[in-house]
C-alpha cells in the first residue's frame, strides 16, 4: 500500500514504522522537522517538512496515488481539514482521523469520516474489563464473552491437549491461536494439538468462564 501519515508525534510515529517495517510505501508530513526524530534510524519511508491540509505538499506526498491517508495530529481541526481536503479533492479510497475530543463524534459521524477516538476506546475498554471482571476480555456478544489468553496446562497435568478435550467439557469454542516459539497463528480443529504458553482466542458463555480459570496464565 501507499500510505501518507501526517502528524509524526506518538501516533504517528508509531503507525509509520509500522507500516515500514511491513514493507508498505508510507510518507509522513510534519510541520516540525525535529518530530521525525521519533521514527528512528530504521524507518525507510520518506518526511516532508509542511502542513498536511496544504494541497502542494499533499501533492508532493504523493496523495493522487496513495491508498490511505492518516490525519493523525494533535488537533482535531487540523484532522478535519486534512480529511476533508483527502477525501473530497483527492479522492483518496481510505481516509482516517484521530479524534481527541468525543463530543465531536457525531459530527464526524455524519460526515461520514473514519475516525478513532482514543479517549472513547480506552474508556470502553476499560470499562468492559471492569464489567467482565477478568483481564482475558476482548467482547461480549450476548450470553456469550470473547476471550483471549495464554494457555496454562500446570492444573491439567500434562503437557498437551488436543481442542477437543477442552472444548467438549467447558463448552467453549477455540477460534484461533498462536504458538509463541515460532509465532504461527492458527484456526484449529477439534484434533489440533495445545501447548502451555500458547495464545488461544476462545468463545465461551459468560457463566462457564469460572471453569477456564485454572486455564489461563494470570
Amino acid at each position: 500500500m501507499n500510505i501518507i501519515i501526517v502528524g509524526c508525534g506518538r501516533v504517528g510515529s508509531q503507525l509509520a514504522m509500522l507500516f515500514s517495517e511491513s514493507r508498505d510505501e508510507v510518507c509522513v508530513i510534519d510541520s516540525n522537522q525535529t518530530s521525525f526524530k521519533r521514527l528512528g534510524r530504521n524507518f525507510e519511508g520518506r518526511t516532508i517538512i509542511g502542513m498536511g491540509f496544504d494541497e502542494e505538499v499533499l501533492k508532493e506526498a504523493g496523495v493522487e496515488d496513495c491508498d490511505v491517508l492518516a490525519a493523525v495530529t494533535d488537533q482535531d481541526t487540523a484532522n478535519l481539514m486534512i480529511s476533508e481536503v483527502g477525501r473530497r479533492l483527492f479522492e483518496v479510497p481510505h481516509v482516517i482521523a484521530r479524534l481527541y475530543n468525543p463530543s465531536r463524534e457525531s459530527a464526524y459521524m455524519q460526515l461520514g469520516l473514519d475516525y478513532v477516538c482514543g479517549t472513547t476506546l480506552v474508556a470502553e475498554e476499560m470499562f468492559s474489563k471492569i464489567i467482565s471482571g477478568h483481564g482475558s476480555h476482548i467482547d461480549t456478544i450476548g450470553d456469550f464473552e470473547i476471550l483471549r489468553f495464554s494457555l496454562n496446562l500446570r492444573s491439567y497435568g500434562e503437557d498437551s491437549l488436543r481442542v477437543r478435550d477442552i472444548e467438549r467439557p467447558h463448552q467453549l469454542r477455540i477460534i484461533a491461536f498462536e504458538r509463541n516459539e515460532n509465532g504461527q497463528s492458527s484456526i484449529p480443529d477439534k484434533d489440533s494439538v495445545l501447548m502451555p504458553g500458547d495464545v488461544v482466542v476462545a468463545c465461551v458463555k459468560k457463566e462457564l468462564i469460572g471453569e477456564l480459570t485454572p486455564f489461563m496464565y494470570s
